[in-house]
């Protein structure tokens, strides 16, 4: 079998009046994300795992922010987008392992609608797609609330 390791990043700042969108999940906040998508920064984070791991460039390149296809679109779409150039190049997910950093909101209570619709996108078992979160302690921009990262590892393969 044919094994490849991919590793993405994503920060997005965030501000009043924005839609906190994480994991395809709409989570009732004060602020959300300042970006040209949805500005799911864990999906982000994710595509970037895996295009990395297939060695198809990164999501700015597929889907730059300034292509007005792309404005407000919801990134399960780019998830699913993504997927689909992983499977035209022969490869299928092995597991996902991602880490949110957030100081707020918690978000324990909706990891589990968050791992069902990203598995969903990108067609694996739920058991495939980890997701952890963590704060800052209230250090750096991510303590003070001013923006949210995401880290995530794609293994994928061929068969």
């Amino acid at each position: 079998m044919f094994i490849r390791v991919g590793f993405g990043y994503d920060v997005h700042q965030l501000a009043e009046g924005r839609k906190m969108v994480i994991g395809g999940v709409e989570i009732p906040h004060t602020t959300g994300p300042v970006a040209h998508s949805d500005g799911d920064v864990l999906i982000h984070a994710i595509c970037d795992a895996l295009l990395g791991a297939a060695n198809l460039r990164d999501i700015g390149y597929h889907f730059p922010d300034n292509a007005g296809e792309f404005k407000n679109i919801s990134s399960l779409i780019l998830l699913r987008r993504t997927i689909d150039l992983l499977k035209k190049n022969g490869y299928v997910i092995g597991n996902i392992d991602s880490t949110l950093c957030l100081q707020r909101p918690k978000i324990k209570d909706y990891v589990p609608e968050m791992i069902t619709r990203l598995a969903q996108a990108m067609e694996t078992d739920p058991a495939n797609v980890s997701i952890k979160a963590t704060t800052t302690e209230k250090l750096g921009f991510v303590g003070e609330e001013k923006g949210v990262t995401a880290y995530a590892v794609a293994l994928i393969h061929k068969e």
